[in-house]
C-alpha cells in the first residue's frame, strides 16, 4: 500500500478542510494517508478519523479586536525561526518512521524542506506565495520594498516543492491573483481549479434542511459563515450578531467554526439561527442568497461554486484576504466592507446591497459555470496518484 503524508497549515480550517477531501478521495484509491498540523487543524484533522501528529505552531499575532498585529507578529519572528526549526525536526522525525511516498503541504514551508533533505518527492497547494502587506503600510517606499524582497525569498522557498499546485481559476479570473503573481516562481504555478467541495446536495435535503429550521422558503436567507483564527472569528461575530438585528425581513444562519462544538442549532430572535459547528453546511449554503464571509480563499471558492453573491469582511492587515476581497469586488461577486473601525450598520448596509441587485447573482452564476469545467480535487488526486 502507497503512503502519502498530508501537512496543511495549522491556523483556520480551510487549509485543513480541503486536504481532507484530498484525502477522502485518496482513500478510495487504497493509499495510507497520515497528517501533520497544529492548532486548530490538527484538532480537525483528527475529529475528521486521520492521524495527525501535532507540530509545534507556527501562527501570527493578532489583537483584541480581531485584526492582524504587525508589530506583535515581527517581534514573534526569533519564535517562527526557533519553531521552524523544531517543525523541520518533528517532520524529518515522522517522516523517517512514516516513510511516505510523497508529501502533500497546503501552505506549510517546513514539510518541503524535510522532503528536500530526505529525497521524497513533494506537492504543495498554496494561494498565497508572498507575503502582502496592508495598503496602510504600502504607502511606504520600504514597506513594498520589503514586501517585494519577502515576496522574492518566499517564491524561492517554495520552488523547493516538485509541484506548484494553485486551487484556483486561471487568469483573469483567479481569485488570489494579488498573493500570488509579479514573483520570478510564477512561472511554475499549475491552476488546478477551486479545491472547496463542489455542491453535492439535492432539493429534498435543502428543502428538510430549511423546514428543521423553521425558514420560510420565500423570504431572503443569509449565511453568515465566518471562519479565520478564533481570535479573529468571535469579535466579527459579535459584529455581524448586531448587524443582522437591522436586518428587514431577511432570514438568517450563523455558524461559529469551532470544531467539536456543538450540532444544535439555537434560535436568535425569531429569524435568526446560530451553530457552533453546523453539520448542515452544504445544505446551508445552498439554501441562502448571500453568504457573508471573510476574505479566506477556500470559503470565498465554495461561495462561488454555489453561484452565491458575498459579502466579503476581511480581517484587517491581512493582506491576502483584502487582496482576494478586492479581485471578487472587481469581478462583480459581492461587496467589500472595510474592516477599520467596522460597525454594524456597515454590515447590515452591504447585505441590502448586495441582496437588491441581481447583478451580483448574474456574475457569480458566470464564473460558476466556469467552475464546472475545473474539479480541482479531481486533478490534486490525479497528480498526487502519479507519485505512488
Amino acid at each position: 500500500m502507497a503512503n502519502a503524508y498530508f501537512t496543511p497549515y495549522g491556523v483556520g480550517l480551510g487549509h485543513a478542510s480541503r486536504l481532507v477531501m484530498v484525502a477522502e478521495n485518496l482513500n478510495q484509491e487504497s493509499v495510507q494517508i497520515r497528517f501533520s498540523s497544529f492548532g486548530e487543524a490538527a484538532r480537525y484533522v483528527s475529529m475528521r478519523g486521520y492521524q495527525c501528529s501535532v507540530a509545534p505552531p507556527m501562527e501570527f499575532a493578532w489583537n483584541l479586536e480581531g485584526s492582524f498585529s504587525v508589530k506583535q507578529s515581527i517581534a514573534n519572528i526569533p519564535i517562527w525561526f526557533t519553531n521552524f526549526s523544531k517543525q523541520v525536526n518533528h517532520e524529518i522525525r515522522v517522516m523517517t518512521q512514516y516513510g511516505p511516498d510523497v508529501i502533500v503541504s497546503d501552505s506549510r514551508l517546513s514539510p518541503l524542506f524535510a522532503a528536500k533533505l530526505l529525497g521524497v518527492p513533494s506537492i504543495v497547494l498554496l494561494n498565497q506565495l508572498r507575503l502582502l502587506l496592508s495598503p496602510r503600510l504600502r504607502q511606504f517606499r520600504i514597506s513594498r520594498l520589503f514586501e517585494k524582497m519577502t515576496g522574492e525569498f518566499l517564491g524561492m522557498m517554495w520552488n523547493t516543492a516538485d509541484r506548484i499546485l494553485i486551487p484556483d481559476l486561471p487568469p483573469p479570473y483567479t481569485i488570489s491573483a494579488d498573493n500570488i503573481w509579479d514573483i520570478d516562481a510564477a512561472g511554475k504555478l499549475e491552476y488546478v481549479g477551486f479545491t472547496a467541495p463542489k455542491p453535492q446536495v439535492n432539493r429534498e435535503q435543502v428543502e428538510k434542511v430549511a423546514e428543521d429550521l423553521g425558514f420560510d422558503r420565500s423570504r431572503q436567507i443569509v449565511f453568515f459563515h465566518i471562519s479565520g483564527p478564533a481570535e479573529t472569528r468571535m469579535p466579527m461575530i459579535r459584529i455581524c450578531l448586531e448587524a443582522a438585528k437591522g436586518l428587514k425581513d431577511i432570514q438568517y444562519v450563523f455558524s461559529e467554526g469551532r470544531a467539536n462544538g456543538s450540532t444544535e442549532p439555537r434560535k436568535i430572535g425569531s429569524d435568526g439561527r446560530y451553530y457552533e459547528w453546523c453539520p448542515v453546511r452544504d445544505e446551508v449554503f445552498a439554501m441562502s442568497d448571500l453568504i457573508v464571509l471573510r476574505g479566506g480563499h477556500t470559503a470565498l471558492s465554495q461561495a462561488i461554486q454555489f453561484g452565491k453573491p458575498v459579502v466579503t469582511i476581511p480581517i484587517e492587515n491581512h493582506g491576502e484576504q483584502l487582496g482576494n476581497s478586492v479581485k471578487v469586488a472587481s469581478l462583480g461577486l459581492g461587496v467589500m466592507v472595510h474592516p477599520k473601525k467596522i460597525r454594524p450598520e456597515q454590515i447590515t448596509r452591504g447585505v441590502e446591497e448586495a441582496l437588491s441587485n441581481p447583478e451580483y447573482r448574474r456574475k457569480t452564476e458566470q464564473v460558476r459555470k466556469m467552475t464546472d469545467e475545473l474539479n480541482g480535487i479531481d486533478n490534486v488526486v490525479k497528480i498526487i496518484r502519479s507519485y505512488l
